[in-house]
């Protein structure tokens, strides 16, 4: 069965946070209503924790590393979830029940297995 990857867009916030708390409890729910399709998933810290890296001159080149993220924009990557189900239609039915796809965006992607 295929697996989709959905990459969830929403403010840059600290989940810990207990200000979050009443989003929280939407993902909470969510998670046990699609316990059967759901394969993984996390929340991620805010993007002041973030590094990113570059390699100038390519393979073996010097590594360029900068705090924060690749591009700054409203809406940030902070969390995703990996399901499992029959085909793209379905993921999108249940990419539309994670709370954030109400104020923020999820993308859906296909997994595409390695090796």
């Amino acid at each position: 069965m295929p697996q989709y990857l959905a990459l969830i867009y929403t403010f840059d916030g600290d989940w810990s946070d207990p200000q979050h708390a009443d989003i929280t409890k939407e993902y909470d729910a969510f998670g046990q209503a699609a316990a059967a399709v759901l394969r993984g998933g996390n929340a991620l810290y805010p993007t002041s924790t973030a590094t990113t890296v570059r390699v100038q001159g390519g393979k073996g080149g010097d590594v360029v590393t900068t705090d924060g993220p690749y591009a700054e924009t409203k809406e940030v990557l902070s969390g995703y979830y990996v399901i499992e189900c029959d085909d793209l239609d379905e993921a999108v039915r249940w990419a539309a029940q994670i709370p954030s796809a109400w104020n923020g965006a999820v993308e859906v992607r296909p997994i595409m297995p390695l090796g």
